[in-house]
């Protein structure tokens, strides 16, 4: 059994040409959802990692603005990936209330 369109779970990573990719499943343990957590953890603690080397490099003055580039760009992606989880997670929140309600 699938779940209805408004209740897709809109995955971690893209699809070609950087379309959102989504998964319609009622088990949340299935393989799949497993994954998309298992990936969702992974992209939260690189973007703390990343939070912690900014601090680092942004207080240091002798800072190469190639290495800020870097961090910049890498920050980025790493923006990114919170903004899609956060997206997901909020829709999986309002999924399970509109099912409990």
């Amino acid at each position: 059994m699938t779940t209805p369109d408004n209740e897709l779970r809109l995955l971690p990573w893209t699809g070609p040409g950087g379309k959102p990719c989504y998964l319609s499943t009622e088990d949340r343990r299935s393989y799949m959802s497993r994954l998309a957590d298992n990936i969702e953890a992974v992209q939260l603690g690189t973007a703390a990692e990343l939070l912690e080397q900014a601090s680092e490099i942004l207080t240091d003055q002798d800072t190469d603005p190639t290495e800020a580039r870097r961090l910049a760009e890498e920050l980025t992606r790493a923006l990114r990936d919170v903004h899609r989880v956060a997206v997901s997670r909020g829709h999986l929140l309002a999924a399970s209330t509109t099912q409990e309600g």
